[in-house]
């Protein structure tokens, strides 16, 4: 062999790395594999009394059908998620749960709508409202003040207008449940409209609980929030089903998936599956479920 050929042989075997040997105390373990994202967060639902109960309900804007026939109930300490293509009649389901459906000329509704057991077409606009409150896709804080936003939901309840200390332990406690107040506690006269969008939204969570509804409607809260205020929003979600019940639309199957209990999958109005949101989303029954969840569509 050449010299040329010896310092070539060498350099290839100076190419090999070392062979490392690792001497093990105890047979190794195979590691579990992952949970679906949001699921390790979730804590386990602990559903109390039914609030709300839909039968047959089905709405009608003229002749077009925008909701059929749709039957579902809804129960304190969880958070129903409604999921579906656009125009599949999520929102104006939810709308129907406060009423707010009939504000919009030629709508007409079918079925029942039972909150504690009343028909809510039977309940004062402004009781049901109070009971079942909703938080809306874009923040819409009044052109007030912080301590303001939250005091208008509760003098407008109130037959004689109340003073500002009689209702301040209220606007601070709704508040401290939207989880803002430590943000704001020294500045309650600032101007609402100069708070970020996440703090705007969650101004309104706290105008929507102030007067301590039994349940909350949540028509996707976060579509115009930046991700850390959209995390903040989701945390807060999970406190409040404690004391309520929460229903949200959402265009988000990973939020879906995060913060509901269980989901509600609607296609062009009809209800075509519902269930606890581990098997909707894990082992759907209807093939559009399972197409939807996929991304084959949507």
């Amino acid at each position: 062999m050449s010299s040329l050929e010896s310092i070539r042989s060498r350099e290839r075997v100076e190419e090999v790395p070392p062979v490392k040997r690792i001497v093990l105390d105890r047979p190794p373990t195979a590691v579990p594999p992952p949970e679906l994202d949001g699921a390790s967060r979730r804590r386990p639902a602990v559903a109390g009394p039914e609030r709300l109960r839909l039968e047959g309900v089905s709405v009608h804007y003229g002749g077009q059908a925008a909701v059929k026939d749709v039957s579902l109930s809804v129960h304190q300490g969880e958070v129903l998620a409604l999921i579906g293509p656009s125009g599949c009649g999520k929102t104006t389901l939810l709308r129907t749960l406060n009423r707010l459906t009939e504000l919009t000329p030629g709508a007409s509704r079918g079925g029942s709508v039972l909150l504690d057991g009343a028909e809510v077409h039977e309940l004062p606009d402004t009781d049901l409202r109070a009971r079942v409150s909703m938080v809306f896709q874009q923040p819409n804080p009044f052109p007030m003040s912080i301590f303001d936003n939250v005091a208008f939901a509760l003098r407008e309840q109130s037959r004689k207008r109340p003073r500002r200390r009689e209702i301040e332990p209220q606007v601070v406690d709704a508040l401290r449940r939207a989880g803002l107040y430590e943000e704001v506690r020294e500045d309650l006269h600032r101007p609402a409209l100069r708070l970020s969008g996440g703090q705007q939204q969650r101004l309104c969570i706290a105008r929507a609980i102030a007067l301590r509804p039994e349940v909350l409607l949540m028509d996707e809260p976060c579509s115009a929030l930046d991700p850390r205020s959209t995390e903040t929003i989701e945390q807060l979600i999970g406190e409040l089903r404690r004391e309520l019940a929460v229903v949200i639309v959402t265009h988000n199957l990973q939020q879906a998936h995060r913060v509901a209990d269980r989901v509600a999958f609607m296609y062009l109005g009809d209800l075509v599956e519902h269930g606890e949101v581990e098997q909707v989303f894990r082992v759907p029954r209807a093939p559009r479920t399972r197409d939807y969840v996929k991304g084959v569509f949507g």
